[in-house]
């Protein structure tokens, strides 16, 4: 049987409340299920890549889920980084989608070759890094993985960087 990413997330999410030694008694729609699963650490999660081009000129086409709340909380990136952790492209989200999730948004022109292997990762304003991100190569295809969220942290501080949220 093949999950879904939200699937899995809502399992997880699940799993983790009745692990949870102060968990609550709750009743869930399946509304509820659907925004908890995606929702539940905060993060913005990467739940789909597809990429068009040429080598050292790839376009990607990266669907994000995250808990934006508007300006205060919301999806201010994604972006591509090498194995080693350096920041490779990162594409700007200059507002909010409250009311658009999942969202995809396109960047580019990406420079790597079609063998090269990357992670692709989404960041929070409020929360920094998403652990869901998409690792492979152009040559080889993507798959989604765990990542932690604390690997390469430091690029967090790299250039271009988010002026500002318009909504």
């Amino acid at each position: 049987m093949k999950l879904s990413i939200t699937s899995f997330l809502f399992v997880m999410a699940l799993w983790m409340s009745f692990c949870s030694s102060d968990a609550k008694n709750a009743t869930l729609s399946s509304e509820d299920e659907i925004e908890s699963s995606e929702t539940t650490d905060g993060k913005a999660s990467i739940t789909e890549i597809s990429f068009s081009g040429e080598e050292n000129q790839y376009t990607f086409n990266v669907t994000i889920s995250s808990p934006d709340l508007g300006c205060k909380q919301y999806a201010d990136w994604w972006e591509v980084i090498d194995i080693d952790g350096n920041l490779i492209y990162r594409r700007i989200l200059a507002h909010s989608h409250v009311d658009e999730q999942p969202f995809t948004r396109s960047g580019g022109p990406v420079a790597i070759s079609e063998n090269t292997e990357v992670y692709i990762r989404a960041h929070m304003n409020t929360t920094s890094f998403g652990t869901m991100v998409f690792k492979g190569s152009v040559a080889a295809g993507f798959a989604s993985q765990n990542l932690e969220a604390d690997f390469a942290k430091d690029v967090e501080k790299n250039e271009p960087l988010p002026t500002g949220c318009a909504f």
